[in-house]
């Protein structure tokens, strides 16, 4: 046989066979290593990437421990001298302030609950370091022993509260058809109460206090308006606020009212009256206070508030459901506002901001200045309407009056009250307003009559139940 011929080379290969095997084998080789290479790679990519996420929700995650750490460096700040509050003492001295739990931390805003002398309170801050917030610069030019007066803190503190609530000093001079005096010159007049000079560690936290809007927002208006929460009292950058449940979107309610106490209603029968309030007479009376809130918020100020964050979590009631914006981060007088809608636009949908919108002006490429919406239209489509649907009411759906409220939270809610439209229709929005308010109070007189009769007859029989024994 020849040589390398199939008889000679067994299960062997021919010499092309092998070198093809030989080559394929290498080609394998090389892919694989590519492969392997590019697997390996892309896991460090992933690992890595899923520390960093891993890291970065961690450093955001609200924690006892960290919110504790927070707290006890505010408190160091205080023993060296640096900051200063009327709730200071109590909380890093005399142990009055006990920490409950941490509710929220994001981007450094931090939201804790804690108990003040026995009293329940939220303790916030936009940023969690004192050193965080730009230093008032004027300290900076004067010697270590002096301080400023009282009438130059007026004078600074004035300045900023005007720049965070977008006041300009001619703004406040123009027509807003609010009844209530210079929001910047009130928050003057309660600096000039006090006559000694300020310390560096006063008119430090002081200054980290202005810096937060929603600070200086609920600082100036708790005196002129109950629909806002209290600021009960400060440390540093820290500023307490009065404790009050917020509203949940699941409730079917929106709101607790576990303890819920109505006044006003125990003249009417003194023993118990209170307790036979029915959660949808609540419901009409806390509806009542929103439309009055509106109102107020409309009318009652320099400028109109505008809220762009319209939802059952940034409000709450009190006891005697009057209700409270809790969270005014979103909150813009009138000259903000417009300065916020007046954006480069192609279409309505650039013009829109959270819950405010304007509308675009395609020849000039600008949105409106000018709100297209307003409060109350937003508050009844989202507010209003869960509410009042006919699922929740069931049967009463039928009743005349409740299919009178659910036509009218409808037309609120699909009709365009901004500035432009209430010039066009001569108050408009005021008489949807006016008619939510007359349907509403009807419905509770409608109620309370109902109870009253219900009352007596339960009465009477128990007498004649007492007589028969």
């Amino acid at each position: 046989m020849l040589p390398g011929g199939q008889g000679s080379t067994g299960g062997g290969c021919g010499s092309g066979l092998c070198l093809l095997r030989w080559l394929g084998l290498r080609l394998w080789s090389r892919r694989g290593t590519l492969v392997f290479a590019l697997l390996w790679f892309g896991s460090w990519l992933f690992l890595n990437g899923l520390v960093l996420v891993h890291r970065s929700i961690l450093s955001d995650y609200c924690t006892d421990d960290k919110s504790k750490r927070i707290l006890q460096r505010l408190c160091t700040d205080f023993g060296e001298g640096s900051v200063s509050g009327d709730m200071c003492e109590d909380l890093c001295a005399r142990g009055l302030v006990e920490y409950k739990r941490c509710l929220y931390y994001e981007n450094g805003k931090k939201v804790i609950e804690a108990r003040w002398r026995g009293n329940p309170i939220i303790l916030k801050s936009k940023l969690e370091n004192f050193s965080s917030y730009e230093p008032l610069g004027i300290l900076d030019y004067q010697d270590a022993g002096e301080e400023l007066s009282a009438l130059d803190v007026v004078f600074y503190a004035t300045l900023e509260v005007r720049n965070s609530l977008g006041l300009a000093e001619d703004d406040e001079e123009e027509e807003g058809g609010g009844s209530n005096s210079s929001l910047s010159r009130l928050w003057g007049k309660k600096l000039e109460i006090r006559e000694r000079s300020y310390s560096r560690a006063e008119l430090g936290s002081l200054w980290s206090l202005l810096q937060q809007e929603e600070y200086t927002f609920l600082r100036v208006l708790q005196d002129l308006s109950p629909h806002v929460a209290k600021v009960l009292g400060t440390c540093g950058h820290f500023y307490a606020v009065e404790y009050l449940s917020a509203g949940h979107a699941w409730d079917q309610n929106l709101f607790s009212m576990d303890e819920v106490v109505v006044p006003r209603m125990q003249d009417h029968n003194q023993a118990g009256a209170s307790g036979r309030w029915t959660t949808r007479q609540k419901v009409h009376q806390i509806a009542l206070s929103f439309l009055n809130m509106v109102w107020h918020f409309d009318n009652d100020f320099t400028h109109k508030l505008h809220l762009c964050d319209i939802k059952p979590e940034n409000f709450a009631i009190r006891k005697d459901l009057t209700v409270v914006a809790i969270d005014v981060d979103m909150a813009f007088f009138e000259p903000k506002m417009r300065d916020i809608l007046e954006q480069n636009c192609s279409s309505d949908e650039d013009c829109t901001f959270f819950d405010c919108s304007s509308r675009c002006d395609l020849v000039r490429r600008r949105c409106s200045p000018h709100r297209r919406n307003t409060n109350l239209q937003v508050i009844c489509e989202k507010i209003f309407r869960p509410w009042f649907s006919p699922t929740l009411l069931g049967a009463k759906a039928g009743l005349p009056l409740q299919v009178e409220l659910q036509r009218a939270v409808q037309d609120c809610s699909e009709t365009d009250g901004g500035a432009d439209k209430a010039e066009d229709d001569g108050g408009g929005g005021r008489r949807v307003h006016q008619r939510l308010l007359d349907v509403l109070k009807a419905l509770l007189q409608e109620e309370a009559g109902f109870d009253e009769r219900k009352w007596t007859k339960e009465e009477m029989e128990h007498v004649h139940t007492a007589l028969n024994f």
